[in-house]
């Protein structure tokens, strides 16, 4: 048994929200009771306790999409590369890079980043991923490492026509092998999901292939009117919008993530509330690769669960929401927009799209959640209450405020310090992989 105490106890719980001296009890892998922290010391007198020293006690935060295999792009520069649109981008960087991918070079990009997500407090990903330079056990290497260092994830692989349709099945092949195999995870630390890259690199007949292949009890991730060439497409060819033509094509659902959902209108919202789909926005990746705004007002009015993400661009969720707030601030030019609903989408509606895949749950300090839990090192100079807790967060923290992670009862960060990862070392190889793959380019 651990205690996590001495610190503002934040537990979006609903019932319970707020602590001011707050201790989580955590026993196994879940948590056994919360308290005040002098409580909780004279119930549990002899058991370990780690001191918040009057920062946040948190739940682990959750991403609800992110590109693993992107993070060897970091300072690659790429001749000739002078993208105007984003199928652009996508042609002149990224499927040029995982089309380059080594295993080798899949199972580091895993390490950094997993490392990176426990360093700020990320203890559940949602990850979609590509190499079609090697497709085949890719998701296990990933899978293996996130098991190594003991992080929560939920991966896919990009199903694509853009290679052909040998790849396209190898690629399907590769998300039924993964799902088939976490249904064997019996410590609920890993889930598979069939992931698709966008309408406008899927026919017809791949769609229908991939239904008639999909396994039971899973849902589909798939990219949605990203870029305008999305919609574009969709209605050149299929005479309908994308929500429309992946209704039709049955990939919508209640365990379906659509990621952007940036160019819909609001019929296609209604059949995203009607389906129970889950949308997921991503606000960096989307301004970096100046592709829109999602409507995230008039999603969220629908009664859509609209979560965030960051989509490869970092792994600091706490950025990604003061990025949302300024851009949807920005976009409305309404300076009273976004307080309430940012917050929502990371620590409301992150929780809600896991909790739909885990079996106890993720994003609460409560008796019998998960114990994930995070403590930042954070010391106020102004009044921090159960009203202002989420403006703290917004102005104060980012990050890697974060010093203390744990993720499944189990520490992996303990005041800054990595538990059992030697991050050095696998810098360096991570180093050596990455030279090798840019010099391809």
């Amino acid at each position: 048994m651990i205690l996590l105490g001495n610190g503002k106890l934040i537990t979006r719980d609903e019932n319970n929200p707020f602590i001011e001296d707050g201790c989580v009890c955590v026993k196994d892998n879940f948590v056994w009771d919360i308290g005040k922290t002098k409580d909780m010391k004279q119930k549990y007198p002899n058991e370990e306790f780690i001191d918040a020293q009057q920062g946040l006690i948190m739940p682990g935060l959750i991403n609800t999409h992110h590109h693993i295999y992107s993070s060897f792009a970091r300072g690659l520069s790429i001749d000739g590369y002078n993208p105007q649109k984003f199928t652009e981008i996508l042609e002149g960087m990224w499927w040029k890079i995982d089309e380059s991918l080594t295993l080798d070079d899949v199972k580091y990009s895993a390490y950094v980043t997993y490392i990176d997500c426990i360093k700020n407090g990320v203890t559940t990903v949602f990850d979609h991923h590509a190499s079609y330079g090697d497709t085949s056990d890719s998701l296990s290497q990933i899978s293996s490492v996130a098991h190594e260092v003991g992080i929560r994830t939920s991966l896919c692989y990009e199903i694509s026509d853009r290679k052909g349709r040998s790849e396209m099945e190898k690629a399907v092949k590769e998300n039924i092998n993964f799902i088939d195999y976490c249904k064997s995870d019996t410590r609920d630390m890993q889930k598979g999901m069939m992931g698709l890259h966008a309408s406008f690199t899927l026919s017809d007949e791949t769609l229908c292939y991939i239904a008639e292949n999909m396994p039971a009890d899973t849902g589909y991730h798939i990219h949605v009117s990203e870029g305008i060439e999305d919609l574009y497409h969709s209605m050149k060819k299929y005479n309908k919008r994308v929500i429309n033509r992946l209704y039709d094509m049955d990939i919508l659902g209640p365990r379906t993530l659509a990621i952007h959902c940036i160019h819909i209108n609001p019929l296609e919202m209604d059949i995203l509330k009607e389906t129970n789909t889950m949308v997921v926005n991503n606000p960096e990746s989307n301004m970096g690769n100046a592709v829109g705004c999602t409507p995230i007002f008039k999603i969220l009015d629908k009664g859509i669960v609209l979560g965030l993400g960051t989509d490869g661009y970092t792994s600091d969720m706490l950025e990604s929401m003061k990025v949302a707030n300024i851009l949807h601030k920005h976009n409305s030019c309404n300076p009273s927009a976004a307080w309430n609903e940012v917050p929502q989408m990371l620590f409301e509606n992150n929780a809600t799209i896991a909790n739909r895949f885990y079996n106890r749950p993720l994003g609460t300090i409560k008796k019998g959640a998960y114990a994930d839990v995070i403590i930042v090192d954070y010391d106020s100079y102004t009044p921090l209450n159960s009203n202002n807790y989420n403006s703290h967060i917004l102005f104060g923290v980012n990050g890697r405020n974060v010093k203390t992670t744990m993720i499944n009862g189990k520490l992996l960060m303990k005041d800054y310090k990595l538990i059992d990862i030697d991050e050095a070392k696998i810098n360096a190889k991570a180093r050596e992989l990455s030279s090798i793959l840019w010099k391809k380019f």
